[in-house]
């Protein structure tokens, strides 16, 4: 029973069902008696009420009741603990009844507030989480060609550094968002861009592979649990006109996360002396520096959100309803002094709120231990929102969360494998051309000459060396096949993807290179030496395809441009459920066309046609989440769904990236397939752009 015991009150009032008692001041203005004062007594000098001439003035919010909530004076006289013998359903459905006259007086409290100063500053600084989330998709696919040389990756871990993000991301959606609808909006918020911040700060600096991982890691996981928060926070500001339009254009700074990251890739990571170094072991390379600056957005938005105020709705829901009015008065007299009309008063002076229902469990300071009492903390609020988890499969949401889960992984499905489909395209097609151009030289004999320079994409086979010098050179692509190195003398030498097959090599020395055994293939050495051999990997050649792959990163970032125009301006027109079923089968239709994507340019078209397609379907999708969901629920569900859609996005990337230099059927048919299912899909969803926000 302990923990149901709450704290005496000792200021003189309590609060209860959204009702003030036991308060009486000095004036006479507000009375415990069941009958409602009379008009004249009902005057105070700091309240918002009536003068001599009926002119409305300004003054301090002071708790007062509305005349109308009789109802809820009645009940003074019954003892609070009757709520404890009431049947769970019943108490259920009155709050339930409660949340729907909240819903409607809200959409009429947000509309007297207007839109304006206070709502564009908020959506500049979600607009910069929105832009963190972004960023962080593209860091590890531009860095990944710099530090798998640097931290000498193999390919099933460069794999794992690609997937790692998406893997922590999605259980961020899932936990975060969950607590968001328990403990705030912007407090989870703030949790999460920190949690992102100080580990993708912390991951430019470790060296270790594993280490990198884990920052990855854990930076994933905390941007992840800021999208559905983001929407959901955001959401409860905006007016039922706007939210659809406003929604759509936060997007946006997804786009411009694409942007920012492939520019400073662009400009930094191809500086390879943009570093320092410490010693032997310890490098900081380029690729490192950008990392860095792309923790900037995030850095940003967590400062910026300290000015931010909780959502009121949400404050709403958990009973707090004074925090709730002062939050909505500061939001309508920041738009009043914006559009030049301070003297207008904000009329509300009594808020609905809801029956609360969840137990809240008080621990006494003097109960067991410290570790104790937050366990028993940490294990409610778990509880709490494993139970919202499974509101969202009750009755009432099964089939529009079952749908949607459909839509999100179909979507992601397609959208993040081809994403990834294209760069790997591309470089299989510049690979080919490469190859292509690969010079050949048979049966040459070269003895006592100095090589120190370049060689390049060659092919030498049954060639003989003897007395030749190999100083301060590198070696890219460089195939050695059964040839004979009689003593040679390698120094300072560096090397990339060359190897010697069935070589013989009698009395050379190696001196500080990067020959080491497994580059040698079926060779037989002889009198040969290794001495101080390079360590580490090093970062030998800038890849001029490098380039190629931030400009296409760029321009399927920056071809979503008219989509997200086009779906802003036409949301709140044609609705949610056309604006899915039609982007996606356009997308669909796109799809296609990557049969006839032959070259480079075809390529960067198409993605760019498709990029620009699709984005229209994840927007209406971030909205009609957000408006079918209740608010005690709402970034929950948003959570559920946005791991689903990171879920889809791993599979999408592993699947698709398989089949990369097979065949463009599979991966082609499976996006198109799904586009399509999901689309169609989608149209049995309930429109919402009519609906307030519950």
């Amino acid at each position: 029973q302990g923990g149901r015991e709450t704290n005496q009150v000792s200021d003189g009032y309590r609060y209860q069902d959204g009702n003030y008692e036991g308060y009486a001041p000095n004036d006479g203005y507000y009375r415990d008696e069941d009958e409602p004062t009379h008009e004249e007594d009902a005057q105070s000098d700091v309240t918002e009420g009536h003068d001599e001439d009926d002119e409305v003035y300004e003054g301090e919010y002071q708790g007062i009741p509305h005349p109308d909530d009789i109802k809820a004076k009645q009940k003074k006289r019954d003892p609070a603990v009757d709520d404890e013998y009431r049947d769970r359903a019943d108490l259920m459905a009155e709050r339930m009844e409660d949340e729907e006259q909240l819903a409607h007086q809200y959409e009429n409290i947000i509309e007297e507030c207007g839109h304006g100063r206070f709502q564009w500053t908020l959506f500049f600084v979600l607009g910069l989480a929105l832009m963190a989330d972004g960023v962080e998709l593209f860091v590890v696919g531009f860095v990944l060609p710099s530090a798998e040389k640097d931290m000498c990756l193999s390919s099933s871990n460069k794999g794992m550094l690609g997937l790692i993000v998406y893997l922590g991301m999605m259980v961020g959606a899932v936990m975060l968002g969950g607590l968001a609808d328990k403990l705030g909006r912007k407090r989870c918020l703030i949790i999460s861009l920190a949690i992102n911040a100080a580990f993708a700060f912390l991951s430019s600096f470790v060296q270790g592979y594993g280490f990198f991982l884990f920052c990855r890691l854990i930076s994933g996981l905390g941007i992840g649990g800021s999208l559905p928060i983001v929407f959901a926070y955001f959401s409860e500001f905006l007016s039922r006109e706007k939210r659809g339009e406003h929604l759509s254009w936060l997007c946006m700074f997804w786009m411009i996360g694409g942007i920012f990251a492939s520019a400073m890739a662009w400009s930094i990571i191809p500086h390879y002396g943009w570093g320092f170094s410490m010693g032997t072991k310890y490098h900081f390379h380029s690729w490192r520096v950008f990392v860095l600056v792309c923790s900037l957005p995030c850095i940003a938005s967590l400062v910026a959100l300290k000015f931010m105020p909780e959502s009121p709705r949400f404050l709403l829901e958990m009973g707090k309803h004074d925090e709730a009015w002062m939050i909505l008065k500061q939001v309508h007299d920041t738009n009043m002094r914006a559009k030049g009309e301070p003297e207008r008063v904000f009329t509300v002076s009594y808020i609905k709120t809801p029956k609360q229902v969840d137990e809240f469990i008080e621990i006494q300071s003097s109960t067991g231990t410290w570790y104790q009492r937050w366990l028993v903390r940490i294990t409610t609020t778990f509880k709490q929102v494993w139970d919202n988890v499974l509101y969202c499969l009750t009755a009432q949401y099964r089939m529009n969360t079952l749908i949607l889960a459909v839509v999100w992984f179909t979507m992601a499905l397609s959208y993040y494998g081809l994403i990834v489909w294209f760069p790997d395209m591309i470089r299989y097609l510049q690979e080919e051309a490469y190859e292509s151009r690969v010079k050949i030289f048979d049966e040459e004999e070269v003895s006592h000459f100095t090589f120190n320079f370049t060689l390049e994409n060659q092919i030498h086979r049954n060639g003989e060396y003897r007395n030749d010098k190999f100083i301060g050179m590198k070696f890219k692509e460089v195939r050695f096949e059964d040839s004979l190195f009689e003593e040679c003398y390698f120094e300072d030498v560096t090397s990339s993807e060359t190897f010697f097959e069935n070589c013989t090599i009698i009395s050379t020395v190696f001196y500080n290179t990067d020959l080491y055994e497994h580059k040698f293939i079926n060779c037989r050495l002889i009198n040969s030496t290794f001495l101080k051999e390079k360590e580490g990997c090093h970062l030998d050649f800038e890849e001029d395809n490098d380039f190629l792959i931030y400009l296409v990163s760029f321009l399927g970032s920056l071809s979503v441009l008219p989509g997200n125009i086009i779906s802003a301006l036409l949301m709140d027109k044609i609705g949610r459920i056309k604006m899915i079923g039609g982007s996606m089968l356009i997308s669909a239709v796109c799809c296609f066309f990557l049969f006839f994507g032959n070259s480079e340019s075809a390529m960067i078209g198409w993605q760019c046609l498709f990029c620009g397609a699709s984005i229209a379907a994840w927007n209406a999708l971030d909205v009609i989440t957000v408006e079918l969901y209740p608010t005690d629920k709402r970034a929950t569900a948003f959570g559920i769904l946005n791991g689903l859609c990171k879920f889809g996005a791993i599979l999408g990337n592993s699947i698709f990236a398989s089949f990369v230099g097979i065949t463009k059927v599979v991966p082609i048919l499976l996006a198109s397939s799904a586009l399509v299912g999901g689309g169609l899909l989608a149209l049995r969803l309930p429109e919402t752009r009519d609906q307030v926000l519950m």
